[in-house]
């Protein structure tokens, strides 16, 4: 069931959305952040775009060394990582195991929640970050600093939407005991994201978000029908395929 309709855009609500998707420390008492829960989902694409700034920092450091696109792209790719702690990444790993690895739907979630890596999870992965670093590589040196902040704070609205359109998949874990976003969290995080974006971007916020929308609409049909709902592994899923969307746009727009 949703949560209250109230969003009250507080210090709380951001330092919940960075302490949930990050590793970042902000200050204040973390109390009344872990209270807010879901309903500070609409500062989550502010995390996303926190990341991407300082991906892009790292690549223009390193861009700025003479270090050819490749590098660049990896170290950009390292400091997402670090600064998340792959959190994403993991997600994405234990839904593709998960997914594709179990027969029925109570499987599906007990693969997911093992630890352990499959064969699934370990080409997710590989392909995903092949993908990623190539586009960044793609995009230096022109739109690289641009996409790496839209396509974070892009990424991360996504992640709401589909967890307010899909119930829990399991009565406990991260998205249960976050709760799920009222809707005006969810729009306002969705108009947040695309003012990122298309202060970044400009016209190529159209296409970004059609495409956006596709994927995440595809995340929720599929997680619908194999495991009946959302967990916190496909909304990091979610976020993964939707920021290689996005990337793939811009390589596609501006290269």
């Amino acid at each position: 069931m949703a949560q209250s309709d109230d969003i009250g855009f507080t210090w709380a609500d951001l330092r919940g959305a960075f302490g949930l998707l990050t590793r970042l420390p902000l200050p204040g008492d973390p109390g009344p952040a872990i209270a807010r829960g879901a309903r500070a989902a609409w500062a989550w694409p502010l995390a996303g775009a926190a990341v991407g700034v300082l991906a892009a920092i790292a690549a223009a450091l390193t861009q700025a060394l003479g270090l050819p696109p490749t590098i660049i792209a990896a170290l950009a790719l390292a400091m997402q990582a670090i600064v998340t702690g792959a959190l994403h990444e993991d997600g994405l790993a234990d839904s593709a195991d998960g997914l594709w690895g179990g027969h029925s739907p109570g499987r599906r979630l007990e693969i997911m929640r093992d630890s352990r890596i499959g064969s699934y999870g370990v080409l997710a992965l590989t392909l995903t970050l092949l993908i990623r670093w190539s586009a960044l590589a793609a995009l230096v040196p022109g739109g690289l600093l641009a996409a790496l902040i839209a396509c974070a704070a892009l990424s991360r609205a996504p992640m709401a939407v589909l967890m307010a359109a899909l119930p829990p998949a399991r009565p406990g874990g991260l998205s249960r005991s976050v709760g799920r976003p009222p809707a005006r969290a969810v729009w306002a995080g969705c108009a947040l994201a695309t003012l990122i974006g298309a202060a970044l971007t400009g016209w190529a916020i159209v296409p970004l978000v059609l495409v956006l929308g596709a994927v995440t609409l595809g995340c929720g049909l599929i997680a619908q029908a194999r495991i009946g709902g959302q967990t916190g592994d496909i909304l990091g899923a979610c976020q993964q395929l939707t920021e290689i969307a996005a990337l793939c746009v811009l390589v596609a727009l501006w290269s």
